[in-house]
C-alpha cells in the first residue's frame, strides 16, 4: 500500500454520484500558485435552488428563484473570505466565526471548537473548513457527529505544508444514500494539482455529478505577488 499515492480528482468525482460539498486546497505543480476549491451539491428543490454570487472578500451563496426557497438555514452562507494573507473556505456559517476569531488574534482552532456539525439529523452532516495561508501552507477541519444519535461532536484538524504539484480533498458524504448519507471517514485525500487554472476548473465541473451540482468556486493565487484569479461556475447560469 503506497499511502503517499497522489489520487485523481477526475476519477475521484467522476465515480462518486454524491461527495456532497467539497474543499480542495494545495499548491501548482511549478510551485508558484496556491489552489483552493469549492463546490457544492445537493438532492432537494431548496438546495438545488443557489447559485454563487461574487463579493468583495470572496463569495456568498443566493437563491437562483427567491419564490422556491423555502428554509435558508444551512444552505445561505459566506463559504469564502479573505483573512489577511489566507483565504477561509467552509461548506457554512462557521466560515464567518473563523474570520471573527482570526480578527481577535485568536485562533483557528479555537473557533471550530466553539462549532459543530450541522443539525440536520439523521445525518448530521459535517462542517468541513480550510484555511489557506499566504504562502501556500494550509490547514483543514471536519467536525462531525461522534455517534448515529448526534449526542456529541468528533473535531479533526489537519495541517499541511506547501508541496508543489500536491493537494488535499475533503468532502462532506463518503457517496450517496437513503435514508442516511454515510459522513465522510478518515484524512483528507491526497490529489494531484494543475498549473492551468482553467483547465483545473473545467476538469472539477465536468466531472461533477449532472444531476447533482449546483455549483464551482475556483481560485488561484500567486504566492510571490498576492495576486490571484478565480471562476465560477453556476448550474444556474
Amino acid at each position: 500500500m503506497n499511502v503517499y499515492e497522489v489520487g485523481s480528482l477526475a476519477e475521484k468525482l467522476s465515480t462518486n454520484v454524491y461527495p456532497g460539498r467539497g474543499i480542495v486546497l494545495g499548491v501548482t505543480p511549478d510551485g508558484t500558485k496556491s489552489v483552493a476549491a469549492y463546490f457544492i451539491m445537493g438532492r432537494s428543490v431548496n438546495s438545488r435552488n443557489r447559485v454563487f454570487v461574487q463579493e468583495p472578500d470572496g463569495i456568498r451563496t443566493e437563491a437562483y428563484d427567491p419564490s422556491l426557497m423555502k428554509d435558508p438555514h444551512l444552505i445561505i452562507y459566506h463559504p469564502v473570505r479573505e483573512a489577511g494573507c489566507g483565504l477561509i473556505v467552509t461548506n457554512g456559517d462557521q466560515t464567518d466565526t473563523i474570520w471573527e476569531f482570526l480578527a481577535k488574534g485568536e485562533s483557528w482552532e479555537s473557533a471550530l471548537r466553539t462549532r459543530q456539525f450541522e443539525d440536520d439529523g439523521p445525518n448530521w452532516t459535517p462542517r468541513i473548513s480550510g484555511l489557506l495561508s499566504g504562502d501556500g501552507s494550509y490547514k483543514m477541519s471536519i467536525l462531525k457527529s461522534a455517534d448515529a444519535e448526534g449526542s456529541a461532536c468528533a473535531r479533526f484538524f489537519y495541517e499541511y505544508p506547501a508541496i508543489a504539484g500536491l493537494g488535499h480533498f475533503i468532502h462532506t458524504y463518503v457517496c450517496d444514500g437513503n435514508p442516511v448519507i454515510p459522513t465522510f471517514q478518515g484524512e483528507p485525500e491526497r490529489v494531484a494539482m494543475d498549473n492551468d487554472m482553467d483547465a483545473f476548473a473545467e476538469m472539477l465541473w465536468k466531472n461533477l455529478n449532472e444531476d447533482n451540482k449546483i455549483s464551482l468556486f475556483v481560485r488561484y493565487t500567486d504566492l510571490e505577488t498576492g495576486a490571484y484569479e478565480q471562476k465560477i461556475f453556476n448550474k444556474h447560469n
